[in-house]
């Protein structure tokens, strides 16, 4: 039983939510930026914050809950099988003859180009970049943008927590008494800190992969890749400037075939 909720991402989630309202919590009763602001009678800036702290879980659970581009499954319904069908007809183009699509081992589907089979979440995602354990959800073609934006959300969250955590610390005659005032302070210090310093490297590395349209698991692994292994280490195919990789990764939603750019690109043609 345990391992069913735990595998449902319930207590991830779970743990993700309370220590982020306790946090904001330990930020708001004791004598910080945001107290003395609400004390004062201003509270745009308590308002705002705690916008973005909401604003933030709503982001998490959208990532984490959202379908991030799992392959198409078989089914016997006539539906199903219309849109399979229409699905591969796009995919492979019919120029590119020796452009064949791999069968999954695991679960034995067509996988197209840039898709990769998740072991945790047993699925095939397009477009993979990796599975996120914080977020107990896979990070592909239709959730990577707002994976990147809920990071700049968190970070902005995180950096502001940090400063009005150490806003509230105050000195003491004793170690003991300093102690017992700054405690609960020093603790969201420390969570804020190294939850920036991690959000700040991610947001870092994934603003720099979609710059140049790869992802996480190409970048680390395209040396194993049938589609990269070929090309020069600074040869993507799939690249075609850094402000056109940013407009394709934040403004161009649906599903990409990218055997036919992948065609174009090693063809020569633009």
């Amino acid at each position: 039983m345990f391992k069913r909720v735990f595998r449902s991402g319930c207590l991830v989630r779970t743990a993700h939510v309370i220590l982020t309202w306790i946090t904001t919590l330990v930020l708001f009763l004791h004598n910080t930026d945001l107290r003395r602001c609400q004390e004062r009678g201003d509270l745009f800036a308590p308002l705002v914050f705690s916008a973005l702290v909401l604003l933030s879980v709503l982001l998490y659970f959208t990532v984490s809950l959202m379908d991030p581009g799992f392959v198409l499954s078989d089914s016997n319904t006539e539906r199903a099988s219309v849109d399979r069908d229409e699905e591969l007809e796009k995919m492979i183009p019919e120029e590119q003859s020796s452009l064949k699509q791999r069968r999954c081992g695991f679960c034995f589907l067509l996988q197209p180009m840039r898709a990769k089979h998740c072991r945790v979440c047993q699925r095939c995602v397009r477009r993979f970049d990796h599975h996120c354990p914080w977020i107990d959800n896979c990070v592909g073609e239709r959730n990577h943008r707002w994976f990147l934006l809920y990071l700049c959300v968190q970070l902005a969250v995180l950096s502001w927590g940090l400063q009005t955590a150490w806003s509230g610390v105050v000195f003491a005659g004793t170690w003991q008494q300093w102690l017992t005032q700054n405690g609960f302070l020093f603790a969201a210090i420390g969570v804020t800190g190294v939850f920036s310093v991690v959000v700040l490297l991610l947001l870092c590395i994934h603003l720099y992969l979609a710059s140049v349209n790869t992802t996480t698991w190409e970048f680390m692994s395209r040396h194993r890749i049938g589609y990269l292994k070929h090309c020069d280490s600074e040869e993507n195919p799939f690249d075609r400037g850094v402000v056109c990789n940013l407009w394709d990764f934040f403004c161009v939603c649906g599903t990409v075939a990218w055997e036919r750019i992948y065609s174009r690109r090693t063809n020569g043609t633009v």
